[in-house]
């Protein structure tokens, strides 16, 4: 029997500036992500689209969390396969498309992971690289192509 979870966010609106949304901009895009026990993330939308450039925006998170989730996956199959990782860094970026109606769709995205090791064979980081992008649970939801561009530094 396939496992399920379940992950749950509140998301509340914060940017009545006391006319609600009367018109396009009376009102501000800010809003606060709440998730049980973790810290409160201030959020908007980009500055390009009347947001607070200080606050994360959703399209931040979503590049951020391909990120994040290559690199967990990475970590775990360079373990398993005997490398010791010492340090990951990735500068990842993604583009964004506008089409003529106004609305936006991610096109693709880029990771440049720089990972140092003091063992193991920087041959497979290629192959190591692949598997963790197949098994990143936030690129196999996307329905643009993410690549990786990484760097094995042999410490």
């Amino acid at each position: 029997m396939a496992r399920t979870h379940t992950y749950t966010a509140t998301i509340t609106w914060t940017g009545n500036r006391g006319e609600g949304t009367a018109n396009y901009r009376a009102y501000a895009r800010e809003h606060q992500i709440a998730i049980d026990g973790k810290p409160t993330i201030p959020g908007s939308a980009d500055a390009a689209f009347l947001g607070d450039a200080t606050r994360w925006n959703p399209e931040d998170m979503l590049l951020s969390s391909i990120s994040t989730c290559h690199m967990l996956w990475f970590l775990h199959l360079a373990s398993d396969a005997g490398w010791v990782v010492e340090s990951y860094e990735d500068h990842a970026n993604a583009e964004m498309r506008m089409n003529p109606d106004g609305s936006g769709q991610f096109s693709s995205a880029t990771l440049h992971p720089v990972v140092t090791l003091s063992a193991g064979d920087p041959a497979l980081s290629d192959d190591l690289h692949h598997k963790a992008h197949a098994m990143c649970f936030i690129a196999r939801s996307l329905n643009f192509d993410v690549t990786c561009e990484a760097t094995v530094i042999q410490d």
